[in-house]
């Protein structure tokens, strides 16, 4: 019987071994990839949609055609626990069993809503990308009629680029210019280097956005937002951009985790405990040098992870991952402006974003199918 390798998640993470779909059935294994739509978006193009730049198929991926021209079986399902004993996957919501020889994880993360007191319409996550669409409906849709009011919580490389695509969307609409409340905790992109903070603060600044630094937001309710310092505030439509957390598949399951719920994994990105488990992107926990939760690590992990699951099919040796060193960042902050920094450049200006532009298409059209 043929071995089965399943890929949970089509994210940036698993692009390499998703285009080598065919090259591994050619070697005699079964592949099968799970996911909850036929598409997956690219996240660092999501606040672009929002804004307008781009159309949500040009940042997405056609999953399911991808695997199923190669030969693969793709699911429409979303992998909701992994018994590591019985090698199978269990789906949300049905009976269905996926067995598997090699397992690979790329779930992804989620948006916690603890200070989300209820299910409002008008409050949206960053994740899954297609809340930046229908966000993007509900603020032209209010914004056509009145002036309105809209919150951004955080001050993370989302909540930035939200707030600043907000700004060009109703801009290109021609419609009134809401009062765009950024409210940034107590510091302002705390952890960033200070000149990008500035960078940052100045261009949003200059858009008419304001950058609110008085206290951490403790409750979102409906239309109100309120602070730990007492203090309250109004929103017609709010974002709450309060960071990622990893996919709770692998707490559920009872695998080993690190201490943000992600799976952990050595430096050959498999599980500490389950050689035949491995995973990457947002979802994993590196034990030997936790990682931030962006893109460029998903990509680098690519090669390494691909290698690895065909050397476990075939009982070849693995090879390590190294996260490698700084990477490049760039915010889009709308309006054709951003904000880059490496090393010991940074600059703003529409330089910044035409180069994050040109790199975020490079990325789609390298594993996107023609």
């Amino acid at each position: 019987m043929k071995k089965q390798l399943l890929l949970i998640g089509g994210g940036h993470a698993h692009m390499v071994t998703l285009a080598n779909i065919q090259n591994i059935i050619a070697k005699g294994f079964n592949v099968t990839v799970i996911q909850p739509s036929e598409r997956h978006y690219y996240s660092g193009m999501g606040p672009g949609m929002l804004g307008g730049t781009y159309q949500p198929e040009e940042i997405s991926f056609a999953t399911r055609r991808q695997v199923e021209a190669q030969g693969g079986r793709f699911i429409l399902g979303k992998a909701y626990r992994i018994d590591p004993h019985k090698r199978l996957v269990y789906l949300e919501g049905t009976e269905e069993e996926i067995p598997f020889d090699v397992l690979s994880c790329n779930a992804g993360s989620y948006v916690p809503r603890k200070i989300v007191k209820g299910d409002y319409p008008n409050v949206f996550t960053p994740k899954p990308i297609e809340e930046l669409q229908r966000a993007k409906e509900k603020i032209l849709e209010l914004a056509k009629d009145r002036k309105i009011r809209v919150a951004v919580i955080g001050s993370g490389p989302s909540a930035i680029e939200i707030a600043g695509n907000i700004h060009q969307l109703c801009h290109r609409h021609d419609v009134t210019m809401p009062v765009i409340q950024l409210f940034g905790s107590r510091v302002f992109m705390s952890g960033r280097p200070a000149r990008i903070r500035r960078l940052v603060k100045t261009a949003l600044i200059k858009k008419g956005i304001e950058i609110l630094e008085v206290g951490h937001v403790r409750l979102i309710e409906s239309d109100r937002i309120f602070l730990d310092n007492g203090q309250e505030y109004q929103a017609d439509v709010t974002f709450a951009a309060v960071g990622v957390k990893p996919s709770q598949i692998f707490a559920r399951s009872g695998l080993p985790i690190g201490p943000d719920g992600g799976l952990q994994v050595n430096e050959y990105l498999q599980s500490i405990r389950y050689p035949f488990i491995f995973g990457g992107g947002d979802c994993i926990y590196f034990a030997k040098k936790p990682l931030h939760k962006v893109g460029v690590y998903a990509v680098r992990q690519n090669p390494v992870l691909y290698h690895n699951l065909l050397a476990c099919l075939e009982g070849r040796a693995l090879v390590k991952f190294s996260p490698g060193g700084s990477y490049l960042l760039i915010y889009n902050l709308g309006d054709g402006q951003g904000v880059l920094g490496k090393w010991s450049i940074s600059f703003a200006g529409k330089l910044a974003f035409t180069i994050k532009d040109w790199i975020d298409r490079r990325f789609i059209k390298t594993f996107s199918l023609h």
